[in-house]
């Protein structure tokens, strides 16, 4: 079971992964949510300028990663709309270069994934070069030939665990690696996990029960502060008299990808954070002439012809109606059983293996998942979250049972 983890190597996941795209700290945010909308995760690393234009990516240089959540945050919180997206990625980014980590190709999967559990986001990976180790499934790909174990490796270090050597002169090309490439990696070795992929989240301890939380009628901009650095997500709940969490939605970075911007940071600054996580939609959704509310405007439809009724708009974050009239507000408790688009939580069972769990956040392309109790009878009782960290603990059991 534990053979995957030291039979393959991380080279092994750069295959068909394109050349790191550099944003910077000198570049805007409109450059930013362009690079965000492209990237895993609802965020991307930000790098300081090169000292010259040819000068490879390296780990040196890396300053932090940037999220959708932080843009959003920012232009609410500078109170002039749009004009804010023209601002630089300095001004926003929070310094934290233990986010990335220049890796060797030759770096052995289990080396990478410990990385990646002491909060390690992105590995930068060399793709191009010969390096020298024990023989590997996919070595062939970067060798041409099977090659042997050529000298000691020390323990100590993931990265001296194989032998570099340059067989050209030609610059080096890297690529980024997510954490949501090794999740990839690892739903195609299934079979080899066996039987971790099919035990419940419960029975191996993935379920993490220290989840941030805020009440559905706190602001959305107080909410947003109480956001932690992993999983970066706070839920959304309503509080029964017995104590119960039922969640109503979240507020995350994966939430607000590919988002509005503007509209976004309207929305956090006029909307409590039950009112944000309903409205916070931008595709399937209940169209607005199913709400019980006024006449539509005319800002909410649009013309299909000469002498033909208007069509009413979907209910979106890119035509930010977003609750914003009184109408809309005293229907909130309404729409809220209504209305499941893309707002609605991202949700599993307690009971749910962990392939099902994998298999929904590579989808979703999620950072995580609720865990609603499976005994309740009421439907999205709150008990935990499941996060990369907590799947990449439970898959490697089988190789630190004493510290599982």
């Amino acid at each position: 079971m534990a053979a995957v983890f030291f039979h393959h190597v991380v080279g092994d996941l750069t295959v068909g992964k394109p050349e790191v795209v550099e944003l910077h700290d000198t570049d805007t945010l409109d450059a930013a949510a362009r690079a965000i909308a492209a990237s895993p995760e609802g965020a991307v690393p930000v790098w300081r300028p090169r000292a010259a234009p040819d000068e490879p990516p390296s780990g040196a240089r890396f300053l932090g990663m940037i999220s959708a959540l932080d843009i959003a945050a920012f232009v609410a919180a500078s109170g002039v709309g749009d004009r804010a997206m023209a601002a630089v990625v300095g001004e926003v980014v929070q310094p934290n270069p233990g986010l990335l980590r220049e890796v060797d190709p030759g770096t052995r999967l289990i080396d990478a994934l410990d990385l990646m559990k002491q909060g390690v986001k992105r590995f930068l990976v060399r793709k191009n070069g010969a390096w020298r180790g024990i023989s590997k499934r996919f070595s062939v790909l970067y060798n041409g030939k099977w090659l042997k174990n050529m000298e000691a490796t020390s323990p100590t270090s993931a990265s001296s665990s194989r032998e570099l050597s340059s067989s050209t002169s030609s610059t080096y090309k890297f690529c980024c690696l997510s954490r949501e490439d090794i999740l990839r990696f690892l739903i195609g070795c299934l079979g080899a996990l066996a039987p971790i992929p099919l035990s419940p989240i419960s029975s191996l301890g993935a379920i993490n029960p220290h989840y941030c939380h805020v009440d559905a009628s706190v602001p959305a901009m107080e909410a947003i502060q109480k956001v932690p650095p992993d999983p970066s997500a706070v839920a959304v709940v309503e509080t029964t008299p017995d104590g119960t969490r039922k969640i109503l939605g979240d507020i995350s970075a994966y939430k607000l990808w590919k988002c509005d911007y503007v509209a976004a940071a309207w929305a956090l600054i006029n909307l409590s954070a039950g009112q944000f996580v309903i409205g916070a939609d931008d595709n399937e959704s209940t169209p607005i002439s199913a709400i019980p509310v006024p006449p539509i405007s005319s800002s909410l439809v649009e013309e299909i012809g000469p002498g033909r009724s208007p069509r009413a708009k979907k209910f979106s974050s890119r035509s930010i109606g977003f609750l914003n009239s009184q109408a809309h507000q005293m229907a909130f408790g309404r729409m809220r059983s209504m209305y499941r688009g893309r707002s609605a939580p991202l949700m599993c069972k307690s009971t749910s293996s962990l392939a099902a769990v994998m298999a929904q956040m590579l989808s979703h392309r999620a950072t995580h998942v609720w865990v609603t109790d499976a005994e309740s009878e009421e439907d999205g009782v709150l008990v935990g979250v499941v996060g990369y960290t907590d799947i990449f603990n439970a898959v490697t059991k089988s190789v630190y049972p004493a510290a599982s």
